[in-house]
């Protein structure tokens, strides 16, 4: 499993251009994708990596800060570039694995308390952020 977590100032999704998730002021925009090895033993870990990583000012975590998540599937995390001029994205899940994932991850984080907002599975996605820093990083299971 692996995110891109952004400190952002503010984020939307919009789908069929309808926000389907937003988050205001301070928080994390967090591009999450799923790879064959993944399962349910990766959901707890992401998620507390997540909700715990001290990504905000003054070194506070969203857990610290009671800061908003806005989660998205992004499959691409697992393209592969090495070869060619065109990506390979088999190293990525198959929705019918990754979809259950992502929800598993946004279901493990608000047991853990976090406001979560959430794009739309699948869905061709336009994510808009003000990005604080910017400060961006990889997190890994």
């Amino acid at each position: 499993m692996r995110a891109v977590a952004a400190r952002v100032r503010g984020a939307s999704v919009r789908v069929d251009g309808e926000v389907v998730g937003a988050i205001d002021g301070e928080g994390l925009l967090v591009l999450l994708g799923i790879t064959h090895a993944d399962g349910t033993g990766d959901v707890e870990r992401m998620a507390r990596k997540l909700w715990e990583l001290r990504l905000l000012d003054g070194e506070r975590s969203c857990a610290d800060a009671g800061a908003p998540l806005l989660v998205v599937s992004q499959f691409t995390l697992y393209g592969d570039t090495r070869k060619g001029r065109r990506p390979s994205w088999t190293a990525a899940a198959r929705p019918e694995v990754a979809g259950p994932l992502v929800d598993a991850v946004v279901a493990a984080l608000r047991a853990h308390g976090a406001h979560v907002e959430t794009g739309v599975f699948g869905a061709d996605m336009e994510v808009a952020s003000v990005n604080d820093g910017p400060f961006t990083v990889l997190v890994e299971t």
